[in-house]
């Protein structure tokens, strides 16, 4: 081994050191950034250091490199600024694309290899991996674009059936399998790859169409688990180490998420994947509608009344809390509160907004204390000695219809907010969730309904609430 594959595999290993501490300490919401700027710094290592194998080993032409120059510079100017002014309610749909784009990435580099060796160098073992990085990386992009379209709104965010849709699907897998053994076999026949690469796009769309809008969470971490394997998969065909281990831990971390959040939905990953679950959800206008009999409607004053003299509060927030871009007045009420000797908490469900930990994230941007965030075991254990749960925007999470067989979200874990003393919640009409079903809750005697805008109505409490804290 030469003295510089020696540096550059201790770069490597030091890059992936900065991965697996960068993910550990993502673990909590209170070391998540420093986690995330760790693993961050890790990448740009291993970048910097593939950049000067390829310099120093005199790789590449001037059409190539300059290539590499201007994807680096609109990639990371477009990625930085996008990230940045980014509204909280579109965070998921950037999500889907940026996994939409590692899983192309990850697709061009196993074809672009493929066609630098022309097929003849190509043996069994090297043509696993480009099969493996093709198929996974092709589903990835065209089915994070679908998961993207629906959550935009641009693709119905409802389940999209058609007559004979899993026969097509078989038929597309079949095909992508037929496919990806002849390209084993025979890797220089670039026909075959079209077709292995078709039939992976399509089965991307064919895939998440079915989905519903209330699974989309599941979705994302899904997908995001793919973007690694495609990316592991990457390294193998490329032979670069820091490509397999930073792919493998996304993977793996993306796998475990996947499955912790189907589980707190009580469905199987394969079940979310075969059905349809959620209308896509509805917002419609403010005030109550056809189902609203026996709801009963309050006005700003008579939340503020019973949050002053409230002692112990937790805040329910939901999508409706994201859309409404109410979380900076959210956390302004709850620091009211809290200077006037309540105790105020956050209960978060785990597929509360439309991505994974989309809540935690939109609460951290108003600089919510930490330790106010109770995850679902402890806002349960907590709602029997709350004296009012503020409920904003959060439907199938709260519905106790879910601890009843016989509809959609039967079995599927919720926050016990009926438990609660007494229940506001916040919402613009009467309209159900993505389950598509009504909310028992709304019509539980205890519950009363303030029909407003998420923003608009929390400043209305807001200023009740200063009115009688004063008093």
């Amino acid at each position: 081994m030469s003295a510089l594959a020696w540096v550059i595999g201790f770069v490597y290993l030091a890059a992936a050191v900065a991965f697996v501490v960068g993910l550990h300490l993502m673990r909590t919401p209170s070391s998540a950034r420093r986690g995330n700027l760790i693993s961050a710094a890790g990448m740009v290592v291993a970048i910097v250091a593939t950049v000067v194998v390829a310099v120093l080993e005199g790789t590449g032409t001037w059409l190539g490199w300059g290539a590499l120059g201007l994807g680096l510079i609109a990639g990371g100017v477009f990625g930085a600024v996008r990230a940045r002014t980014v509204k909280m309610t579109d965070v998921p749909q950037l999500v889907s694309l940026f996994n939409a784009v590692g899983g192309g990435a990850a697709a061009a580099i196993a074809i672009a290899d493929l066609l630098r060796r022309g097929g003849g160098t190509v043996t069994p073992t090297s043509s696993v991996p480009i099969v493996l990085d093709v198929l996974i990386g092709s589903i990835t992009l065209s089915g994070s674009l679908i998961a993207a379209g629906k959550l935009q709104g641009t693709i119905p965010g409802r389940p999209l059936l058609f007559p004979g849709a899993r026969f097509v699907n078989g038929l597309v897998v079949l095909v992508a399998l037929a496919a990806s053994v002849l390209v084993v076999l025979w890797p220089s026949t670039i026909a075959f790859v079209i077709v292995l690469l078709v039939a992976a796009l399509a089965f991307g769309v064919l895939m998440v169409l079915p989905i519903g809008g209330a699974d989309a969470p599941v979705v994302v971490s899904l997908l995001n688990a793919f973007t690694g394997l495609a990316v592991a998969m990457a390294g193998f065909v490329i032979g670069n180490q820091a490509m397999i281990i930073a792919g493998a831990l996304v993977g793996a971390a993306g796998t475990i998420l996947t499955l912790q959040m189907a589980a707190a939905m009580n469905r199987s990953v394969l079940s979310i994947l075969i059905g349809g679950f959620g209308t896509g959800g509805s917002t419609g206008e403010a005030g109550p509608g056809a189902e609203a009999a026996n709801v009963r409607a309050l006005s700003a004053d008579d939340i503020g009344i019973q949050l002053a003299y409230a002692q112990h509060v937790m805040i329910v927030p939901g999508y409706g809390l994201a859309a409404g871009q109410a979380q900076h007045e959210v956390a302004d009420l709850a620091k009211l509160l809290t200077d006037h000797g309540i105790d105020v908490k956050y209960a978060i469900h785990p597929v509360a907004g439309r991505m994974p930990g989309h809540m935690n994230v939109l609460l951290a941007e108003a600089n919510v204390p930490y330790p106010q965030m109770l995850q679902l075991e402890d806002a349960n254990a907590a709602f029997p000695t709350c004296d009012v749960a503020l409920v904003i925007g959060a439907n199938d999470v709260t519905n106790p219809a879910a601890r009843r067989p016989g509809n959609a979200v039967s079995g599927m874990p919720i926050l016990d907010v009926d438990h609660a003393k007494a229940v506001v919640v916040i919402k613009r009409s009467m309209s159900p969730g993505y389950a598509g079903i009504p909310n028992e809750l709304f019509s539980d005697p205890k519950t009363g309904m303030f029909f407003a805008d998420a923003k608009k109505g929390l400043t209305d409490i807001i200023a009740a609430v200063k009115q009688y804290v004063a008093a």
